[in-house]
């Protein structure tokens, strides 16, 4: 797993932002984890890079990443992914559609939010159920996509989260869509821009600047 991104080449393949390094890191949840660490990595260019993503900078979270290609409008494939992933599967999903995990009547609704998540681009944020039946507990999860750019420019490449909340059970899980968020990127730049944290980020909130009250007066005595 400690090869899980690496891409030796570009210009940029050295660099590595460390969640670690924030003193918070490894008490945020893997998902803002992986926005957060997405987020440092934004530009003027925009959409980072997928030779840009290096696993030594989300190594914590590593068993809950994947990435994406796109292949077909609404339609990606995993082109890596972590062992969460894969036990929630019961088998290697390296190849196999994002739609694989969902109930065949969420299928359009995700392929609907991952274009959109491609098109925009866009962040889009996930809660999913999983129904418990035949020997399976209700399971809950989070998903997030994060879009990336190819070497070559367009964006057809996702970095992902997917965590799971309980007993995963028999296997294939395949869960419904509870609620759906897309945040463009347009939007999240301009938060950075105007000194406002972006969401889920890093940075907590920021009170305004004050002033401080004057406790102090400098009194004259002309008695000397």
């Amino acid at each position: 797993m400690k090869t899980f991104f690496w891409n030796g080449s570009g210009s940029k393949a050295g660099k590595i932002i460390a969640m670690d390094r924030f003193d918070s890191g490894r008490s945020l949840s893997p998902i803002r984890q992986a926005e957060a660490y997405w987020t440092a990595l934004l530009s003027g260019d925009g959409v980072p890079k997928r030779s840009q993503i290096d696993p030594r900078g989300l190594e914590n979270i590593l068993e809950y990443t994947f990435i994406l290609e796109r292949i077909a409008p609404g339609l990606a494939r995993f082109r890596l992914a972590g062992s969460h992933l894969n036990k929630i599967a019961g088998m290697e999903v390296r190849g196999m559609p994002l739609t694989a995990f969902f109930d065949p009547s969420a299928r359009d609704q995700v392929s609907e939010a991952l274009e959109e998540v491609f098109a925009a681009p866009a962040i889009g944020e996930f809660s999913l159920y999983s129904k418990g039946k035949l020997g399976r507990t209700r399971l809950q999860a989070r998903m997030i996509l994060l879009p990336l750019r190819s070497d070559l420019g367009d964006v057809s490449r996702v970095l992902g989260v997917m965590v799971s909340d309980g007993t995963i059970g028999a296997t294939p899980r395949r869960f419904g869509i509870e609620d759906t968020r897309i945040r463009a990127l347009v939007n999240i730049q301009d938060q950075a821009h105007n000194g406002r944290p972006v969401e889920a980020g890093f940075a907590e909130d920021q009170a305004d600047f004050r002033k401080p009250a004057k406790h102090l007066r400098l009194v004259f005595s002309r008695d000397e």
